[in-house]
Protein backbone atom coordinates (compact mmCIF):
# COMPACT_ATOMS: atom_id res chain seq x y z
CA UNK A 1 0.00 0.00 0.00
CA UNK A 2 0.82 3.84 -0.52
CA UNK A 3 -0.34 5.63 2.48
CA UNK A 4 0.56 9.05 2.44
CA UNK A 5 -0.19 10.98 5.92
CA UNK A 6 -0.75 15.14 6.14
CA UNK A 7 0.77 16.83 8.88
CA UNK A 8 0.67 19.88 10.75
CA UNK A 9 3.28 21.80 13.34
CA UNK A 10 1.38 22.72 15.83
CA UNK A 11 2.00 24.52 19.98
CA UNK A 12 2.48 21.62 22.47
CA UNK A 13 -0.99 21.40 23.94
CA UNK A 14 0.75 22.36 27.35
CA UNK A 15 2.18 25.81 26.38
CA UNK A 16 0.65 28.94 27.77
CA UNK A 17 0.28 31.34 24.30
CA UNK A 18 0.87 34.44 23.99
CA UNK A 19 0.19 37.16 22.47
CA UNK A 20 2.19 39.81 20.60
CA UNK A 21 0.81 42.76 18.52
CA UNK A 22 -1.94 40.94 17.75
CA UNK A 23 -0.14 37.68 16.92
CA UNK A 24 0.97 34.43 18.95
CA UNK A 25 3.99 34.86 19.98
CA UNK A 26 6.44 31.70 19.11
CA UNK A 27 9.57 33.00 21.05
CA UNK A 28 10.77 30.44 23.07
CA UNK A 29 7.36 28.13 22.57
CA UNK A 30 7.24 24.22 22.24
CA UNK A 31 5.97 22.95 19.16
CA UNK A 32 4.54 19.20 18.03
CA UNK A 33 3.14 16.77 16.10
CA UNK A 34 -0.84 17.95 15.87
CA UNK A 35 -2.00 15.27 17.99
CA UNK A 36 -4.97 14.35 15.66
CA UNK A 37 -2.56 13.50 13.20
CA UNK A 38 -0.38 11.36 15.31
CA UNK A 39 -3.63 9.35 15.47
CA UNK A 40 -3.22 9.37 11.50
CA UNK A 41 0.22 8.31 11.47
CA UNK A 42 -0.01 5.68 13.62
CA UNK A 43 -2.81 3.84 11.55
CA UNK A 44 -0.84 4.39 8.71
CA UNK A 45 1.91 2.78 10.37
CA UNK A 46 -0.45 -0.21 11.18
CA UNK A 47 -2.01 -0.50 7.83
CA UNK A 48 1.47 -1.02 6.39
CA UNK A 49 2.84 -2.93 9.08
CA UNK A 50 -0.06 -5.18 8.44
CA UNK A 51 -0.17 -5.20 4.65
CA UNK A 52 3.39 -3.54 3.54
CA UNK A 53 3.79 -0.67 1.60
CA UNK A 54 5.48 2.74 2.06
CA UNK A 55 4.06 5.53 4.87
CA UNK A 56 5.19 9.13 3.59
CA UNK A 57 4.32 12.18 5.78
CA UNK A 58 3.87 15.55 4.45
CA UNK A 59 3.62 18.94 6.19
CA UNK A 60 3.22 22.31 4.64
CA UNK A 61 5.88 24.74 6.36
CA UNK A 62 8.86 26.10 7.01
CA UNK A 63 12.56 24.28 7.91
CA UNK A 64 11.69 24.47 11.66
CA UNK A 65 8.75 21.74 10.95
CA UNK A 66 12.16 19.35 9.93
CA UNK A 67 12.30 18.29 13.65
CA UNK A 68 8.38 16.75 13.72
CA UNK A 69 9.08 15.18 10.98
CA UNK A 70 11.87 13.52 11.89
CA UNK A 71 9.81 12.54 14.79
CA UNK A 72 7.42 11.17 12.19
CA UNK A 73 10.18 9.10 10.56
CA UNK A 74 10.81 7.77 14.11
CA UNK A 75 7.96 6.67 14.80
CA UNK A 76 7.61 4.28 11.62
CA UNK A 77 7.37 6.85 8.51
CA UNK A 78 9.33 5.86 5.55
CA UNK A 79 9.96 9.12 4.09
CA UNK A 80 9.06 12.66 4.80
CA UNK A 81 8.25 15.95 2.36
CA UNK A 82 8.30 19.34 3.44
CA UNK A 83 6.27 21.68 0.86
CA UNK A 84 8.52 24.83 2.22
CA UNK A 85 5.97 28.07 2.23
CA UNK A 86 9.00 30.92 2.84
CA UNK A 87 7.87 33.69 1.60
CA UNK A 88 4.49 33.03 1.73
CA UNK A 89 3.40 35.34 4.64
CA UNK A 90 -0.25 34.78 4.77
CA UNK A 91 -1.76 30.78 4.83
CA UNK A 92 -5.00 28.91 5.27
CA UNK A 93 -6.31 25.53 4.54
CA UNK A 94 -6.61 26.81 0.98
CA UNK A 95 -2.55 27.02 0.80
CA UNK A 96 -2.46 23.78 2.68
CA UNK A 97 -4.62 21.53 0.53
CA UNK A 98 -3.47 23.30 -2.95
CA UNK A 99 -0.10 22.85 -2.22
CA UNK A 100 -0.47 19.22 -1.07
CA UNK A 101 -2.64 18.05 -3.86
CA UNK A 102 0.03 19.81 -6.57
CA UNK A 103 2.60 17.38 -5.15
CA UNK A 104 0.17 14.56 -5.21
CA UNK A 105 -1.41 15.03 -8.40
CA UNK A 106 1.26 12.47 -10.20
CA UNK A 107 1.82 9.98 -7.37
CA UNK A 108 0.16 6.73 -6.90
CA UNK A 109 -1.65 6.24 -3.56
CA UNK A 110 -4.09 4.07 -1.73
CA UNK A 111 -4.82 6.09 1.59
CA UNK A 112 -4.53 9.67 2.33
CA UNK A 113 -4.53 9.83 6.40
CA UNK A 114 -4.69 13.45 8.78
CA UNK A 115 -6.04 14.22 11.90
CA UNK A 116 -9.53 15.66 11.56
CA UNK A 117 -8.68 18.99 13.33
CA UNK A 118 -6.06 20.99 14.15
CA UNK A 119 -5.81 21.93 17.79
CA UNK A 120 -4.49 25.60 16.61
CA UNK A 121 -6.97 26.85 13.87
CA UNK A 122 -9.47 24.28 14.20
CA UNK A 123 -10.80 24.53 10.82
CA UNK A 124 -10.87 20.71 9.90
CA UNK A 125 -10.89 21.78 6.24
CA UNK A 126 -7.23 20.93 5.00
CA UNK A 127 -8.41 16.95 4.42
CA UNK A 128 -11.99 17.65 2.67
CA UNK A 129 -9.89 20.65 0.40
CA UNK A 130 -7.31 18.00 -0.79
CA UNK A 131 -9.99 15.04 -1.21
CA UNK A 132 -11.67 17.42 -3.38
CA UNK A 133 -8.98 18.82 -5.73
CA UNK A 134 -7.55 14.72 -5.73
CA UNK A 135 -11.37 13.94 -6.92
CA UNK A 136 -11.09 10.34 -4.15
CA UNK A 137 -13.74 9.76 -1.11
CA UNK A 138 -12.84 11.21 1.75
CA UNK A 139 -14.38 10.22 5.40
CA UNK A 140 -14.40 12.00 8.64
CA UNK A 141 -13.72 12.21 12.16
CA UNK A 142 -13.03 8.05 11.67
CA UNK A 143 -12.68 5.96 15.14
CA UNK A 144 -12.06 2.54 13.55
CA UNK A 145 -10.62 1.58 10.33
CA UNK A 146 -10.82 -1.73 7.96
CA UNK A 147 -8.33 -2.16 4.79
CA UNK A 148 -9.30 -5.42 3.08
CA UNK A 149 -7.82 -5.40 -0.92
CA UNK A 150 -8.95 -2.32 -2.59
CA UNK A 151 -12.09 -1.99 0.02
CA UNK A 152 -12.08 -0.21 3.34
CA UNK A 153 -14.93 -0.17 6.24
CA UNK A 154 -14.90 2.55 8.51
CA UNK A 155 -16.75 4.01 11.61
CA UNK A 156 -16.84 7.47 11.76
CA UNK A 157 -18.28 9.53 14.86
CA UNK A 158 -21.24 11.39 14.44
CA UNK A 159 -21.91 13.94 16.78
CA UNK A 160 -21.93 11.06 19.24
CA UNK A 161 -23.13 8.26 17.55
CA UNK A 162 -21.38 5.73 15.24
CA UNK A 163 -21.82 5.53 11.50
CA UNK A 164 -20.19 2.60 9.38
CA UNK A 165 -19.37 3.36 5.96
CA UNK A 166 -17.95 0.88 3.69
CA UNK A 167 -16.36 2.41 0.02
CA UNK A 168 -13.31 1.53 -2.19
CA UNK A 169 -9.76 3.02 -2.52
CA UNK A 170 -8.16 5.48 -2.86
CA UNK A 171 -9.68 7.10 0.38
CA UNK A 172 -9.06 10.19 1.90
CA UNK A 173 -9.87 9.75 5.68
CA UNK A 174 -9.42 11.99 8.99
CA UNK A 175 -8.34 10.72 12.57
CA UNK A 176 -10.84 10.93 15.30
CA UNK A 177 -9.55 10.40 18.83
CA UNK A 178 -9.39 6.92 20.14
CA UNK A 179 -9.06 5.34 16.49
CA UNK A 180 -5.98 4.16 17.58
CA UNK A 181 -2.90 4.70 20.74
CA UNK A 182 0.29 6.36 18.77
CA UNK A 183 3.38 4.89 19.86
CA UNK A 184 6.76 6.54 21.49
CA UNK A 185 9.30 6.37 18.76
CA UNK A 186 11.86 3.55 20.05
CA UNK A 187 15.76 4.68 19.90
CA UNK A 188 16.38 2.37 16.87
CA UNK A 189 13.56 4.24 15.24
CA UNK A 190 15.14 7.70 15.91
CA UNK A 191 18.51 6.02 14.95
CA UNK A 192 17.22 5.07 11.87
CA UNK A 193 15.19 8.35 11.23
CA UNK A 194 18.45 10.16 10.77
CA UNK A 195 19.45 8.11 7.21
CA UNK A 196 15.58 8.19 6.11
CA UNK A 197 14.69 10.52 3.27
CA UNK A 198 13.26 14.01 3.96
CA UNK A 199 12.88 15.92 0.66
CA UNK A 200 11.90 19.92 0.92
CA UNK A 201 9.78 20.90 -2.28
CA UNK A 202 9.29 24.86 -3.06
CA UNK A 203 6.93 26.61 -4.67
CA UNK A 204 8.85 26.43 -7.75
CA UNK A 205 8.99 22.87 -7.87
CA UNK A 206 5.80 22.47 -8.05
CA UNK A 207 5.30 24.82 -10.68
CA UNK A 208 2.40 26.54 -9.35
CA UNK A 209 2.40 30.25 -8.52
CA UNK A 210 1.94 32.48 -5.08
CA UNK A 211 -1.50 33.88 -6.70
CA UNK A 212 -2.88 30.32 -7.11
CA UNK A 213 -2.18 29.78 -3.36
CA UNK A 214 -2.55 32.88 -1.37
CA UNK A 215 -5.04 32.74 1.26
CA UNK A 216 -8.70 32.85 0.51
CA UNK A 217 -8.95 34.06 3.95
CA UNK A 218 -8.31 37.25 5.94
CA UNK A 219 -7.70 37.05 9.78
CA UNK A 220 -9.34 40.49 10.80
CA UNK A 221 -8.41 39.81 14.70
CA UNK A 222 -6.70 37.17 17.08
CA UNK A 223 -6.93 37.64 20.82
CA UNK A 224 -7.68 35.77 24.24
CA UNK A 225 -10.88 34.89 25.82
CA UNK A 226 -11.65 37.40 28.28
CA UNK A 227 -11.07 35.92 31.78
CA UNK A 228 -14.23 34.75 33.46
CA UNK A 229 -15.84 36.52 36.71
CA UNK A 230 -15.92 34.49 39.82
CA UNK A 231 -19.55 32.42 40.40
CA UNK A 232 -22.48 33.66 42.53
CA UNK A 233 -23.98 31.77 45.33
CA UNK A 234 -27.76 32.52 45.84
CA UNK A 235 -29.28 32.08 49.29
CA UNK A 236 -32.65 32.04 50.16
CA UNK A 237 -34.86 29.08 49.44
CA UNK A 238 -35.47 27.83 45.81
CA UNK A 239 -38.28 29.32 44.88
CA UNK A 240 -35.98 32.86 45.96
CA UNK A 241 -32.95 31.17 44.23
CA UNK A 242 -34.73 30.90 40.80
CA UNK A 243 -36.16 34.33 40.82
CA UNK A 244 -32.55 35.35 41.28
CA UNK A 245 -31.10 33.71 38.61
CA UNK A 246 -33.46 34.46 36.05
CA UNK A 247 -33.21 38.38 36.98
CA UNK A 248 -29.40 37.63 36.37
CA UNK A 249 -29.72 35.75 33.57
CA UNK A 250 -31.92 38.53 31.66
CA UNK A 251 -30.55 41.73 33.38
CA UNK A 252 -26.81 40.97 34.00
CA UNK A 253 -25.66 38.11 31.52
CA UNK A 254 -28.29 38.90 28.98
CA UNK A 255 -28.67 35.61 27.42
CA UNK A 256 -32.64 35.60 28.01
Amino acid sequence: MQIYVIMKRTFDTEEKVSLVDGRIDEEGVEFVINPYDEYALEEAISLKEKHGGDVTVITVGEEAAEKQLRVALAMGADKAVLIDVEGIEERDPHTTATLIAAYLKDKPFDLILGGHVAIDGGSGQVGPRLAERLNIPQVTTVTKLDVQRNKAVLVRDAEGDEETIETELPLLITAQQGLNEPRYPALSGIMKAKKKPLEVVTIDDLSIDQEEVAAKTERVDIYLPPKKDRGKMLDGEPREQVKTLVSLLKNEAKVI
